[in-house]
């Protein structure tokens, strides 16, 4: 059984940082390429940033680039999202995703990604 579980999440205060982790159990993903989405309340689940199966490739929302940053240890089945200069705006769950093909490149579009973790809270007091 694949598992994704995240771990970071918390309260923090605006201009603070956290780093989200997420961590696979019963696959490996060091080949697949692995996202992070939120969810706010009343809203959809949005793509924040995803990395290649590589690690060599990056991509992220706009609201987040220069402040976020997402990085992965193989060696750990682990993916991280750094979160700095945090907004009130940053409130989420957010979720750890891992798409299922080989040699695979970030994507977008959740649809893509087979397997998620629960997620975890991230609030941002202003």
């Amino acid at each position: 059984q694949v598992q994704l579980v995240e771990s970071g999440g918390g309260l923090v205060q605006a201009g603070g940082s956290l780093r989200l982790s997420c961590t696979a159990s019963g696959r490996t993903f060091s080949y697949s390429a692995m996202g992070w989405f939120r969810q706010a309340p009343g809203k959809e689940r949005e793509f924040v940033a995803s990395i290649s199966w590589r690690g060599g490739s990056f991509d992220y929302i706009d609201s987040v680039k220069g402040r976020f940053t997402i990085s992965r240890d193989t060696s750990k089945n682990t993916v991280y999202l750094q979160m700095n200069s945090l907004k009130y705006e940053d409130t989420a769950v957010y979720y750890c995703a891992g798409r299922s093909g080989t040699w695979s490149s970030g994507s977008r579009d959740s649809s893509d990604y087979r397997y998620w973790g629960q997620g975890t809270q991230v609030t941002v007091s202003s």
